[in-house]
């Protein structure tokens, strides 16, 4: 009986039942880049058609909720990976675009948004 329950609990884990949520550093630096996203001027393609930034931090909020429900997110780099690189119904990459500047991969325009948020939250404040 004690090996049966025991291979029920692992068998709901691996059905993603006991997944963590996100940690709070983590969810909060997510929601940090996001909002760079939201608040930059820039424009994100996904499946062909281009949104404002507003638009893409609602819909990859919602990927982020979904995966989630799934799994544990480790880290911000996590996250762009499982939600913000591509669109999981055709495989497309996701891409951003600021201004005048050609497109970029969002994988590298986020990353790189990652990079210069930490660096600024490292600085000593005056």
């Amino acid at each position: 009986m004690k090996y049966q329950l025991m291979a029920i609990v692992l068998a709901a884990c691996g059905a993603s039942v006991c997944a963590a949520p996100t940690a709070k550093p983590v969810r909060a630096e997510i929601d940090a880049l996001l909002t760079r996203l939201q608040t930059s001027g820039c424009q994100f393609n996904r499946n062909g058609s281009w949104y404002s930034g507003a638009q893409a931090k609602d819909h990859l909020l919602r990927k982020l909720a979904y995966f989630e429900d799934k799994t544990t997110v480790q880290s911000a780099e996590q996250f762009i990976e499982l939600a913000a690189t591509k669109s999981s119904v055709s495989g497309e990459a996701y891409q951003v675009k600021c201004g005048d500047e050609a497109p970029v991969q969002s994988r590298q325009w986020l990353t790189s948004q990652l990079i210069a948020s930490r660096s600024a939250a490292s600085k000593p404040k005056p």
